[in-house]
């Protein structure tokens, strides 16, 4: 998946553009009950590419924050995050100082840029996009979010200046592990444990870690991948742009993933930044596990471990499929059940299950719990099949594929899990209509 990040001066119509496109069902986004993140990236498809689409957000500026300074800052962490830069001016206000600075940035990068000429809301308007190639940057693309003007060609452009998509580096035996959360929970300690040798620096100060390291390694015959990913944290006033190119950067490392390690501070629990990680994860039909570390710091009793686990599967309950394994990193504690918990989940992504037991179990739940219905319509499910794996999904062929919902697709789930487990994967259940 290639990354597209939309960078500018505040007021230029960034987050217009990508809310329109998303609102034009461009973007492949889809609301689950239950997870929450911020809505700063959208996955867009455009003639048969995928790519997703990062909204920056605007530029604030402190009492101690030059413009030049700002400018300069976001677009050095666009240019490292991104595939591909999207340069929005506004075609109303003309060239202006703030457009040459980080123009100059731009093009001294290796990475492809385009330059979008936004407000331009009628097409009359188009000839002036051409002031701007005084900034040096090719041919200025005319458009009009607020209109949807000229949007296609925007995404031609987009699509032909994206490189091509890599294969995969690792062969299909090894494990690809990304270790995922927020900074300073411990992401880099727990990696050094589990290799046993300090093979990422390690650092007390939050957003250390700025880039995804891989590591390959051996284990008892079986080969894994770890990636160490640069963390979450709080918005603030000022570096709130680095936690939003920190995100590209945990997406970056889940998307490549087959299992995510999510890591939760024992001392803090689970916080907001942690829901959005574990709810992008399980969008993406990751393998996870909950690696609650620091556990060493906390004055327990043999009741604590339990109550901690409900709290945290309560507050993630989108995902309380995800096992729970409480480790210091510190001191090694119980970080050697982490590769074992990790094979047991790749396993369960893999699991296949027969049509004939599908139906059987389909039918038994029926009848203990009878479909929902609507309008004097109810639901009827006449065949079930698992269709793939990792994650693993079935198809429900039904008689009027609305009447499933979410409510009755969580009770399926549930039985599902009840009989055959799928310990942390999530599963995908898909409603059509039957012919």
């Amino acid at each position: 998946m290639s990354y597209v990040a939309i960078v500018g001066r505040p007021n230029v119509g960034k987050s217009t553009l990508f809310n329109y496109l998303v609102g034009q069902r461009i973007s492949i986004v889809e609301d689950s009950p239950g997870v929450t993140r911020d809505r700063i990236y959208a996955d867009v498809e455009w003639t048969g590419r995928n790519f997703t689409l990062i909204d920056t957000g605007g530029i604030t500026f402190g009492a101690e924050d030059s413009i030049l300074e700002q400018m300069r800052f976001q677009a050095t962490m666009a240019v490292e995050a991104a595939d591909l830069v999207i340069f929005l001016v506004d075609g109303r206000q003309g060239v202006t100082a703030a457009d040459r600075d980080v123009a100059e940035l731009l093009r001294n990068t290796r990475k492809p840029v385009l330059l979008v000429v936004n407000k331009l809301d009628v097409p009359a308007l188009f000839p002036h996009a051409t002031d701007f190639f005084t900034l040096g940057l090719g041919e200025p693309i005319p458009i009009s979010a607020v209109n949807g003007l000229n949007l296609g060609d925007f995404l031609d452009a987009i699509v032909s200046a994206l490189p091509e998509d890599e294969e995969p580096i690792y062969g299909a035996d090894v494990i690809k592990m990304a270790v995922i959360g927020r900074p300073n929970v411990g992401k880099s300690s727990l990696v050094n444990s589990i290799l046993g040798e300090n093979r990422v620096i390690v650092s007390d100060t939050p957003g250390t870690t700025r880039d995804a390291i891989d590591t390959l390694f051996e284990r008892e015959g079986k080969r894994y991948v770890i990636v160490d990913t640069a963390g979450l944290r709080r918005k603030s006033k000022v570096r709130e742009d680095i936690e939003r190119y920190s995100v590209v950067r945990s997406l970056r490392a889940v998307d490549k993933s087959d299992v995510c390690l999510m890591v939760i501070d024992a001392t803090e629990g689970v916080l907001e930044q942690d829901k959005k990680i574990v709810g992008y994860a399980h969008e993406r039909g990751k393998g996870l596990i909950y690696v609650v570390n620091k556990w060493d710091l906390i004055v327990k009793d043999h009741k604590t471990a339990d109550q901690f686990a409900k709290k945290l599967k309560a507050e993630l309950l989108f995902a309380d499929y995800a096992p729970v394994l409480f480790v210091s990193a510190k001191t090694g504690q119980r970080v050697q059940k982490i590769l074992e918990l990790v094979n047991e989940v790749r396993e369960e992504q893999r699991k296949k299950i027969s049509t004939s037991a599908l139906m059987e179990l389909v039918l038994e739940a029926t009848l203990v719990t009878p479909p929902p219905s609507e309008k004097g319509k109810r639901l009827k499910i006449g065949y079930v099949t698992q269709v793939s794996v990792q994650p693993p999904t079935f198809l429900f062929l039904v008689n009027e594929p609305e009447l499933l919902h979410f409510s009755y697709k969580r009770f399926l789930e549930n039985r599902l899990r009840e009989v055959y487990a799928f310990v942390g994967t999530p599963i995908v259940l898909i409603a059509r209509k039957k012919e």
